[in-house]
């Protein structure tokens, strides 16, 4: 446990674990998400796609943690208050948007899966796995910060297993595909896409950089957290290549994959697992709303929320995401998450990446006045 609580750990890798916790639960760890933005281009253009994301997250993130370490804006509210002034108020509505979206693609996902495999009703699943999302969730941020970046460890252990079995199943398949380079049109706008509404998060998860002092570890965990984040979803790709292209009409192509191997004890293993980054993503998500309030108590009253008012907030997140959850993952994914993206790409990547630069080059000349 030394490394888990190293300097280095927490600098440089925690705020990567915790963003791939988030983002992986809300249709990454199902699969349907990389199929939806980057194996659909072909399987030499979904490798393209995630060149274009890995890029792009690694500028966003790199100015966004640096925004943060400058001005101590460590909840989204106190970010886009220094980023947006007034205008703040335009990234919360977005991301309450999202965030019900999200917990609702997580809570069918979950349902579907339980349903197919073990034959639990699809409501009882749903329900089950959102009341435990809710209960983590209550006993607040160092406990989500830590559950979410050692799940990340095991989920890298489980990928792992998982594409070495695949590729002794698969590889003849898989080197084929490959070969025909196959790039399909689209497969540039399907990475920046990924992109625009993966980032949104990063604001509400900014918790996670408090640890960061210079612009050196900054730049450091910013060009990090996009590898880490997107390694899993790589492998998977690389796997769905043997699939393709019947993996694309699937709704859960990861939980179809796992099928195909034929090996029951990895396929409990990836349920399990699974369900973990489902509790990961719903904790997240709303642990960033439980943060900007607790900075807007803080600041106005010198107090913040109790922990059973936490729980009143994520109970009521989860009610609309139950009810949301029965439209079906495939329609939210493809409808709710393709708009919403570009409406984060204005009211925060443009700006980080414009007028956040200008900031923090502004600071820098500032202290090196003052020094």
């Amino acid at each position: 446990m030394g490394f888990l609580n190293s300097r280095f750990f927490r600098v440089y890798l925690v705020p990567g674990f915790i963003f791939q916790s988030v983002i992986i639960g809300g249709g990454y760890g199902t699969g349907r998400e990389l199929v939806e933005f980057f194996t659909q281009y072909g399987p030499l253009g979904g490798l393209l796609g995630m060149l274009i994301t890995i890029i792009f997250f690694a500028l966003v993130i790199v100015a966004t943690y640096e925004f943060a370490r400058l001005f101590k804006a460590y909840d989204y509210r106190t970010f886009f208050k220094k980023l947006l002034g007034p205008g703040f108020i335009a990234y919360e509505v977005f991301y309450i948007l999202l965030l019900i979206l999200v917990l609702a693609v997580m809570g069918s996902a979950a349902g579907s899966i339980l349903q197919d495999y073990f034959n639990i009703p699809y409501a009882i699943g749903m329900a089950g796995m959102v009341i435990l999302v809710g209960l983590l969730n209550f006993y607040g941020r160092e406990i989500v910060t830590k559950t979410l970046a050692y799940w990340s460890i095991v989920l890298y252990a489980v990928f792992i297993i998982y594409f070495i079995v695949a590729l002794s199943r698969f590889g003849g398949e898989i080197s084929a595909n490959l070969a025909q380079g196959e790039v399909l049109k689209g497969w540039g706008l399907g990475g920046f896409k990924y992109a625009f509404y993966n980032l949104a998060i990063v604001p509400a998860i900014l918790f996670s950089v408090r640890e960061i002092e210079t612009r050196r570890e900054a730049i450091g965990a910013g060009i990090i957290s996009p590898f880490i984040c997107m390694i899993p979803g790589l492998l998977f790709h690389l796997t769905f290549i043997g699939g393709y292209p019947e993996i694309l009409g699937q709704q859960l192509p990861a939980y179809w994959m796992f099928g195909q191997l034929g090996i029951t004890w990895l396929m409990i293993v990836y349920i399990i697992v699974l369900f973990g980054t489902f509790i990961e993503t719903g904790a997240g998500f709303i642990l960033g709303v439980i943060e900007r309030i607790d900075a807007y108590l803080e600041e106005t009253r010198g107090t913040t929320l109790s922990k059973p008012l936490r729980g009143v907030i994520s109970a009521g997140s989860i009610v609309v995401a139950v009810i949301l959850g029965t439209v079906g993952i495939v329609a939210l994914i493809g409808k709710g998450y393709g708009t919403i993206s570009w409406a984060f790409f204005f009211v925060y990547i443009v700006p980080v990446l414009t007028y956040g630069i200008y900031k923090i080059l502004q600071q820098k000349k500032q202290e090196s006045l003052s020094a």
